[in-house]
């Protein structure tokens, strides 16, 4: 009897693999290309194109930007090389092959866009592959990878996909990996429709909202023969409109239209989801005399001074836990068991929140080191997910401008409710309990809080603990 195992390489393949001695076509996820022989039949598996994905790098990540590619077309790779730089709606990331093999086709050109899960590269096992690869990737091209963007021919297009719904269950019974856009994820749950069970028409057997909504039974809405005049009456109304609105902008000498980046399509996307978030602002004022003293000294060992208010607003936090909390389904609290102070960065081309994680737990010396860390590794794009999504309680300063006061919006998203404005620290006159003024220094803060789980009282509570922490800052250094 011959040996039942021939070879097992440690690859894992996501492309169509061919059974030889059979008709069928499968799609293997983690299989390695292996002969097995039996008495009757011989059946030999040869792996032929993988594909190397677009990532999720961030849980709020829908497509990601190819930045350059590191390797070219031919060149050969080894298993947790860099391939390709993405960028993400956060960060600029390196994307490693997790196999062996040639870079056959770039899907994806450099500047260009794919959403999540969709092919941006072709790996060849062998030089022999290498053409079928580049085939593979021109019909990919040429086939529409935009599924969002098919124009003129709706109504002959819209008949078609119901088709694929019907073999749908034949080829659901092999092993397959299952890729589908964020939006047709949506959909399917949406109208509870089995991606199982699903045929993909997009690109390399992507799973388009067209597949879902032919599998869900819905039929798209094709204007009858009669509504033709007024169709074509809306599509030129339409085509009118951009040649109309031109000259608006031309009218301002030197206008330039520029698009938003990846991070800026992103903060724009959260600004206007925090407005579905209810949220009130408290304000507080607050003597900085001891604090500017302490600063002082403890400037020269590398403390910066949003060290030492982060460390003061995670000292408050330990006392006041309901201001740490969040609430992500608008049902529910989420009492957060760590401290992670999320501190607003400017960096080129948007913002970004590196997270001091545990701040109430660590020395300040190691706080402000790992702080001047995070905020290099944020200006060159690098930060991990972990260090930029993990935030509990964010902390926006904009002292260092001369800025009196602001109100900061809360972000989206993630697990605080609660963020601080801070303010620059300027000498103001100040009357104490007998009313005899002196000059001191104080600047103002500013709470803005979800009022779904932070109330006025708790808000409050949690400013005079600060406040207190801030004006005997000793037991920052402890």
């Amino acid at each position: 009897m011959s040996s039942l195992l021939q070879s097992t390489p440690s690859l894992s393949f996501s492309s169509s693999s061919s059974i030889s001695g059979s008709n069928s076509q499968w799609r293997f996820t983690s299989s390695p290309a292996v002969t097995f022989t039996r008495r009757t039949r011989n059946f030999t598996v040869h792996a032929k194109i993988r594909e190397i994905f677009m990532p999720a790098l961030s849980s709020t990540m829908t497509e990601g930007k190819i930045v350059s590619w590191i390797k070219s077309e031919g060149d050969v790779l080894s298993k947790g090389e860099s391939v390709v730089v993405v960028e993400s709606d956060k960060a600029d990331m390196d994307v490693e092959t997790f196999y062996d093999g040639i870079l056959a086709a770039i899907v994806v050109p450099e500047g260009e866009s794919a959403p999540v899960g969709a092919p941006i590269g072709l790996l060849a096992e062998t030089e022999a592959e290498i053409e079928e690869a580049k085939a593979k990737a021109a019909a990919s091209a040429g086939g529409g990878s935009s599924p969002v963007t098919p124009p003129p021919p709706a109504p002959v297009a819209a008949a078609a996909p119901p088709a694929p719904a019907a073999a749908a269950p034949v080829v659901a019974d092999g092993p397959r990996k299952i890729v589908l856009t964020p939006f047709a994820k949506k959909l399917a749950k949406q109208h509870k429709v089995d991606i199982n069970k699903v045929v993909g028409t997009g690109p390399f057997g992507r799973i388009t909202p067209g597949d879902i909504e032919a599998a869900a039974g819905i039929a798209k809405s094709a204007p009858p023969a009669v509504t033709a005049p007024v169709a074509t009456a809306t599509v030129a109304a339409a085509a009118a409109a951009p040649a109309k609105s031109v000259p608006t902008f031309a009218e301002i000498p030197g206008a330039t239209i520029v698009p938003f980046t990846t991070m800026q399509a992103a903060v724009s996307k959260n600004m206007i989801e925090s407005l579905s978030v209810p949220t009130f602002r408290v304000g507080y004022p607050i003597i900085t005399d001891a604090l500017d003293a302490l600063y002082a000294k403890v400037k020269s060992k590398g403390v910066t001074m949003t060290a030492l208010l982060a460390k003061a607003a995670a000292m408050a936090l330990v006392q006041h836990p309901v201001v740490n909390a969040g609430c992500k389904d608008g049902k529910s609290f989420t009492y957060n068991s760590s401290i992670n102070i999320a501190v607003a960065v400017a960096i080129n081309g948007g913002l970004i929140t590196p997270v001091l994680q545990d701040a109430d737990k660590m020395d300040l010396y190691l706080l402000s080191e790992k702080w001047k860390e995070l905020v290099e590794k944020a200006r060159s794009k690098q930060l991990q997910p972990h260090e930029y999504n993990s935030g509990t309680f964010t902390l926006s300063n904009l002292g260092m401008f001369g800025v009196d006061r602001f109100d900061a919006i809360l972000p989206p998203g993630q697990a605080c409710g609660a963020i601080m404005a801070v303010g620059a620290s300027k000498p103001t006159p100040v009357a104490d309990k007998d009313g005899y003024f002196s000059v001191k220094s104080q600047m103002l803060v500013n709470v803005t809080a979800d009022h779904r789980i932070v109330y006025g009282a708790d808000l409050a509570a949690f400013l005079k603990t600060f406040a207190k922490i801030v004006q005997e800052p000793d037991s920052l250094t402890m």
